[in-house]
């Protein structure tokens, strides 16, 4: 018989590969193209947000990120803006992404930050390669902070916090998701 002890390190350990799982399946949705059913990785109020990052003097790094919803950020979407992305991707016809790109999201160092029931705070590293056309080649290394919720039985994503390593983009385009 296991002790209460024993049921939390299952549990939290059965939690752990369950988010692992998910991220590692949202990450492979989106590079296999399969956007729609990525979206569906996304609850209704979902806020996705990636700040521009400034360069601080020591001691001043509350003032690294710009603010979301205040300052101008690489990313800061809700659902809507998202699908509207993706939707024009569908098309065919968006001038970044004609032809596709190819793209590859390694996703490690998953840590689960905060356990709520039914939403937990995840934090992660992430590299992302980006090939497009023939010579043009990108890759983006960061961290992301998840809140994901149980939704139905299922986890979706609520909140994605993105902090790329870099203040400056070298890439010709921001098309992609982390």
């Amino acid at each position: 018989m296991a002790t209460i002890n024993e049921n939390t390190a299952l549990d939290q350990l059965l939690l752990q590969h369950e988010v692992e799982q998910f991220l590692y399946r949202e990450a492979s949705l989106y590079d296999e193209r399969c956007f729609e059913e990525w979206l569906s990785l996304l609850t209704e109020d979902v806020r996705y947000f990636m700040p521009m990052l400034r360069n601080v003097k020591f001691g001043e790094h509350e003032r690294e990120e710009t603010r979301e919803m205040e300052d101008l950020n690489w990313i800061d979407e809700g659902l809507d803006t998202i699908s509207k992305r993706i939707q024009q991707i569908l098309t065919g016809v968006h001038w970044a992404e004609e032809p596709l790109s190819r793209i590859v999201h390694v996703i490690t160092n998953i840590q689960i930050v905060e356990n709520r029931g039914d939403e937990i705070d995840v934090k992660s590293n992430f590299v992302t390669y980006r090939n497009r056309v023939e010579t043009e080649t990108d890759t983006f290394i960061g961290r992301r902070q998840d809140t994901l919720r149980r939704v139905d039985g299922s986890l979706k994503i609520s909140r994605r916090k993105v902090i790329l390593a870099q203040n400056v983009l070298l890439a010709k385009n921001l098309t992609l998701l982390f």
